[in-house]
Order: structure tokens, then sequence, then C-alpha cells
């Protein structure tokens, strides 16, 4: 297992937006609106959320970091899974060995 590294890791959702200026006169006032702007949203907790802009030529690279995220995610919930099964069978021994010296 290679991990990435620590500086190409990112926790967010990606979101392309059109948005609207307000200016009457303005194209998106007929629909047309202005975009796409990517925008990188982080979800801290139940009622926060922080985010930002992401420059267009930065798009994939930013892609490319929240990919890798999730794999370092995933490569936890693999070591976690194996440590609870390890846990499990370490007090499975230690119930067996109680039972012997009784």
């Amino acid at each position: 297992m290679q991990l990435p590294p620590l500086d190409q890791v990112l926790r967010g959702s990606l979101m392309e937006r059109y948005l609207t200026c307000g200016n009457p006169t303005c194209k998106c006032a007929r629909g047309e609106r202005h975009g796409p702007v990517w925008y990188l949203s982080v979800t801290l907790d139940q009622s926060h959320r922080t985010g930002s802009t992401v420059p267009a030529d930065q798009v994939e690279q930013v892609r490319h970091w929240i990919e890798n995220y999730h794999r370092v995610k995933e490569h936890l919930e693999k070591i976690s899974d194996i440590n609870r099964e390890l846990l499990r069978r370490q007090k499975k021994i230690n119930k067996s060995k109680k039972k012997v010296h009784r």
C-alpha cells in the first residue's frame, strides 16, 4: 500500500456553479449565467461549512487530491477493520486463558 504525499490529500467536494451577478442589463439576467465557477466545499461539522473558489487551471489537481483523500480513507477503514478483528481475537484468547487458570 502506497500512500500519496500528504501535501496532495484534500477533503471536500468540488462543485461547478453558474452564477448571476444581479446586473439587470447583464447576459445572466437573460438566463446566460456566468461560469463555470469551481468551488471547493468542506463540511466542518453538522452546522458549519467552509469553502473557496478554485481557479479553472487547478480543478484537475484538486480532483486528484480529493481522490487521494478517499484512497487514504479506504486504507484507514481496512486497517481499522483488521485491528477490530485482532482485538476480537485477543479478547477471545484472553477469555480462554482465564478458563484454563481457574
